[in-house]
């Protein structure tokens, strides 16, 4: 007994001679303590809390998720594109030769063609209308501008009156300040963004996104979408009396 209340003397004693003494804290750091509260404060990465969102209906939730879902598809080809124009200007810069400017264009359209064309086409109207837009959102420039800016005015004007074939435009800018679909484009994306369901890729076209996002205090608002479905039934619907 005397034996083991040594050995535990000696223990408190260790303890208690042994210990380093405290510093003043560095408050640069990750955490500080607080020694009077007796509280520990630890800073953590900032945390970005959106609005609830709301619909006017529960129905409505159906077509934010069908939004949701063709931004999901569209935005992937956006970044891609961004980072093609960023690395063909940054080339281009490079070289001094026209013909060979020329030349390095055209290999890199070709390049392009092969490996976008089939998956592009299978991109509905409204993702392909979507697409137009975050390319806006992530080069700073229209499809149109980048287009004119890489190849020529001329081709721009083509591809644009190929484009209006089929009710878009390469000229279509991004404005979540003012549109309601560039809105619902903009908040689905700063939602998978803190879900980490989408690639964060810094846009070129300078907004403050969340400030625009938070404004709105998440009333979504699909009518247009509504309108548009809603001719498509009656369209097929009239098809099938037809029949």
């Amino acid at each position: 007994m005397k034996r083991i209340l040594y050995l535990y003397i000696i223990l408190l004693a260790t303890l208690v001679n042994g210990q380093i003494k405290d510093s003043l804290p560095n408050f640069n750091d990750e955490y500080f303590l607080i020694k009077k509260g007796d509280s520990l404060m630890i800073r953590l990465n900032e945390v970005t809390v959106l609005p609830k969102l709301k619909f006017e209906e529960k129905k409505d939730i159906h077509y934010y998720y069908w939004m949701r879902k063709k931004v999901f598809k569209a935005y992937p080809y956006a970044i891609l594109a961004a980072k093609r124009v960023d690395s063909v200007n940054f080339r281009l810069s490079r070289i001094k030769s026209k013909r060979k400017k020329r030349q390095y264009v055209k290999r890199v359209q070709k390049y392009l063609e092969n490996e976008l064309t089939a998956p592009l086409k299978k991109l509905t109207r409204t993702e392909g209308r979507i697409l137009l837009k975050l390319i806006h959102r992530q080069t700073g420039k229209t499809a149109f501008d980048n287009v004119k800016e890489i190849r020529s005015g001329w081709k721009a004007f083509w591809y644009n009156t190929t484009a209006n074939m089929f009710k878009l435009s390469l000229k279509s800018e991004y404005k979540p300040e003012t549109e309601n679909e560039d809105y619902l484009i903009e908040d689905i994306i700063q939602r998978a963004y803190i879900d980490e369901k989408l690639e964060y890729q810094l846009p070129k076209l300078n907004k403050d996104y969340m400030n625009i996002i938070s404004k709105s205090r998440g009333y979504v608002d699909v009518s247009d979408y509504k309108a548009m479905f809603s001719k498509l039934r009656k369209k097929r619907d009239r098809k099938q009396k037809r029949r």
